[in-house]
């Protein structure tokens, strides 16, 4: 399979030697899921303390031999509904926020055209222009997250009812349904993501910016496979990061002999594991998908004259051009006639009438 896919895997690499450049000129980069995880705790601390509130509400009504009850009022048992939509709502724009900021200190880099004199801080100059210019693009993109992820979730809920059920179609149509929207999530994640970089390099509003961002990557789709294959090597460093983490702590137990029980604290081992390694792979995730809706803007935008340089990154620009040749190379083989082993071509078949 690595034989097979060699060359995908070598293009995957140069792909992230160039993120690796883009990082290496801002590196507080790296420090924005510590700062959106901060102020993820202290919504969430927030939201549950709402939530014990909403729990508690009530009247006091005295019963029985002095006993006090407190009955909820009518409308209170219905509204940990809409607390939810609030709990993956707000999760959502602050998450955005953290996507429209990378995007736009690698923007604030990419397109300057003095590439050994960066802009000075780029992160706070995207910060102000988030809050200043783009709030509501991240509100519609969040929103529309939402709203996709809410009905997953109702029938995810469906699901577990049913479990003890004997309808085995309906269990099976419920996990269909699970499954679609959850590839409309994942579809929407990726196109809202390149959306918010679209609305920071033409100031649009989210609508157009997603899509135009859509043309874009329909234009360049062998650059979007790569970028996929690139997602899962990515993955694979999650996993390995997971598997090494919990590999050490069970040689950190296997020196303390008289813990009885490993596995709750090797699972909470392993899912904070995961948590660290996709919090801080998911932004160079993100740098790879900035940089190369940039490079197709660019290519779009400029002509690479002397009057219209191209802004790309000349890395960047070696590694595309070389994409570019390997898929029409593709493409002219794919088109060109089959061949006997004689030599002789194979024409298309033709029916008499």
């Amino acid at each position: 399979l690595i034989f097979m896919f060699r060359k995908r895997i070598q293009l995957s690499i140069q792909l992230f030697r160039v993120a690796n450049k883009t990082i290496s000129q801002v590196p507080l980069l790296i420090l924005q899921p510590l700062w959106t995880f901060i102020i993820l705790i202290f919504f969430w601390v927030f939201w549950v303390t709402v939530l014990l509130s909403l729990g508690t509400a009530g009247r006091a009504q005295v019963v029985s031999e002095g006993q006090v009850e407190y009955k909820s009022l009518s409308g209170i048992r219905y509204m940990w509904w809409y607390h939810l939509v609030g709990l993956l709502w707000t999760s959502e724009f602050i998450l955005a926020c953290q996507q429209m900021v990378v995007a736009g200190a690698v923007l604030t880099f990419y397109f300057n055209r003095d590439k050994n004199n960066p802009p000075s801080y780029p992160i706070l100059a995207s910060i102000s222009t988030l809050f200043c210019y783009h709030q509501g693009s991240v509100i519609k993109g969040s929103f529309l997250l939402s709203l996709t992820r809410i009905p997953r979730i109702i029938f995810m809920y469906l699901n577990n009812i049913l479990k003890a059920k004997e309808n085995g179609c309906t269990r099976y149509m419920s996990k269909c349904c699970c499954c679609c929207f959850w590839c409309l999530e994942n579809f929407l994640c990726y196109l809202t993501q390149n959306a918010y970089t679209a609305t920071v390099i033409n100031g649009t509003s989210f609508c157009t910016s997603a899509k135009d961002a859509f043309k874009i990557l329909a234009k360049n789709s062998h650059n979007v496979s790569l970028n996929c294959f690139g997602d899962f090597l990515i993955f694979l460093g999650m996993v390995f990061v997971v598997c090494f983490t919990v590999f050490g702590g069970l040689m950190a137990f296997n020196y303390h002999r008289e813990l009885h029980v490993w596995v709750v604290p090797l699972l909470l081992v392993a899912f904070f594991a995961y948590l660290v390694a996709h919090s801080f792979l998911s932004v160079f995730e993100m740098v790879v998908d900035v940089l190369l809706l940039c490079y197709a803007i660019g290519m779009e935008t400029t002509e690479g004259s002397s009057e219209k340089p191209y802004f790309v990154d000349q890395d960047l620009m070696n590694l595309l051009d070389e994409i570019n040749k390997e898929t029409e190379r593709t493409a002219a083989r794919d088109k060109s006639p089959q061949k006997h082993e004689d030599g002789t071509e194979l024409q298309p078949m033709v029916r008499l009438e």
